[in-house]
């Protein structure tokens, strides 16, 4: 375990009213009282924080005008002690103070390592430290929730408990195998052992059918945005996002190239995409504009089909129901400001029960609709985030993936009536899967890959 002492710029990089130099490790206090004018940091209770300035060890003369923050270990975020220098939130006058740090003994800090030796002095374990990263991500309230309960440790003792019942079972057969001469020894049937691995396979699959929904939480629904040149795609982008990203005008194929937004629609975090209108083109760049909105088709959660209702259907319009017949996908009819020329009977017998939502865009009429629309696709009209347990990582998701299918091939071997020391081999793998989720059989290499996910400084 590390010993040395480590320092990053914790706050994002550009001007702001301030900006945090944070240091971690034994001589954290001792290296900040070096160069800081002002109180003596030694003397100081913890938790404190205190005016004063940092002095250039080379000249002699003020660096930075800060407030410095003293946290003692090991009631700090990483059971060592915490010091933060609060800085004028200029690059020049941050990066002045982190690279007199780094003079007085310091080493930068790799990206997560504060995180990393909180997890490592037993402060949170992984699955915690994961839900830091997803808290700074966080782009709805609702996965800003998510991830804290899972900072808290809901997941972290719902896996736990599973872990222990499984744990208990083995015993139970180590017991019988290794002492068969004790009658006061419950013996371990194959009855009791279904019982266990039935129960816990429950709980995994309830976790697993709302990991969908938390994934979705944490990551946003890939959203595309399909349909026929000048039918309102970038318009419809607009409104949701409401700012003026994508280009409107009247003119078909301006949109050449993909446009990205992030947008929050009743909590669900939506990453929508503008593609461009997809239609047989002798322009190169449209064309290529075009081949990517396909692929743009068979890698999105949620289709948001545009159709013009001031426009006949086209052998391109039924091409595009053709290509997402079996993907979750929403119908606009929009323009219904102007002239009916489309056959709505006919749109109702091509989505074959989707949901079909009819839109003004330029009146922003039926976004209240449509948002209702995507909240009942994914959702049932609104996601509970205060009483369900979420899985939203992906890592998470698939190893309790292995362990149900670990306990389904012990269930199905005890059925088969196989020896219980046979099937038990099923039931601690799936013992140490939980673990991997939580950290507790992680190896080395996966927590390293892990933590230098995280940014500089957290």
């Amino acid at each position: 375990m590390e010993t040395d002492t480590i320092t990053a710029i914790s706050t994002p990089i550009g001007e702001g009213a301030i900006a945090i130099v944070r240091l971690s490790g034994p001589e954290a206090i001792s290296i900040t009282a070096n160069v800081f004018k002002g109180k003596n940091l030694f003397d100081v209770p913890s938790h404190t924080i205190h005016y004063g300035k940092i002095i250039d060890p080379e000249t002699n003369e003020i660096a930075e005008e800060v407030m410095v923050s003293v946290m003692r270990a090991p009631k700090t975020f990483t059971r060592e002690d915490v010091v933060e220098i609060n800085c004028h939130g200029g690059m020049v006058a941050v990066n002045r103070v982190l690279e007199i740090i780094l003079s007085k003994g310091a080493r930068l800090a790799e990206p997560g390592e504060f995180t990393k030796r909180a997890f490592l002095h037993g402060r949170i374990d992984l699955s915690q430290a994961e839900a830091v990263m997803d808290l700074i991500r966080a782009k709805t309230d609702k996965a800003m929730s998510v991830a804290l309960k899972q900072m808290d440790g809901r997941l972290s003792a719902l896996i736990r408990r599973l872990r222990q019942d499984l744990l208990e079972t083995v015993a139970h057969v180590e017991v019988n195998i290794d002492y068969p001469e004790y009658d006061d020894v419950e013996e371990m049937s194959h009855d009791m052992m279904r019982t266990k691995t039935k129960e816990v396979h429950q709980e995994i699959v309830e976790l697993l059918q709302v990991a969908k929904q938390g994934k979705i939480l944490r990551e946003g629904l890939a959203t595309a945005i399909i349909g026929r040149p000048n039918v309102g795609k970038s318009s419809l982008m607009n409104t949701l996002v409401q700012e003026n990203k994508a280009i409107v005008t009247e003119i078909p194929g301006t949109t050449r190239d993909i446009i990205e937004e992030y947008v929050s629609v009743r909590g669900v975090p939506l990453r929508l995409v503008d593609t461009a209108g997809i239609r047989e083109t002798e322009d190169i760049v449209e064309k290529i504009g075009v081949e990517r909105s396909r692929q743009v088709l068979k890698e999105s959660d949620l289709i948001l089909f545009v159709l013009n209702y001031n426009e006949a259907l086209s052998d391109e319009d039924d091409k595009l129901f053709q290509a997402i017949q079996d993907l979750d996908y929403i119908v606009i009819i929009n323009k219904t400001d102007l002239e009916q020329k489309l056959n709505l009977a006919r749109v109702e017998e091509l989505a074959a029960g989707k949901p079909i939502v009819t839109t003004s865009l330029i009146k922003e009429e039926g976004v209240h609709e449509l948002e209702e629309a995507i909240a009942k696709i994914f959702f049932a009209g609104d996601i509970d985030t205060g009483d369900l347990t979420y899985v939203s990582n992906v890592r998470h998701i698939q190893l309790l993936k292995q362990a149900k299918q670990a306990l389904e091939d012990a269930m199905e071997g005890l059925e088969l009536g196989l020896p219980l020391d046979i099937v038990q081999i099923d039931v601690t793998r799936t013992w140490e899967l939980l673990g991997e989720i939580i950290g507790d059989t992680a190896s080395d290499s996966l927590i390293d890959q892990l933590f230098s996910q995280f940014c500089l400084g957290k």
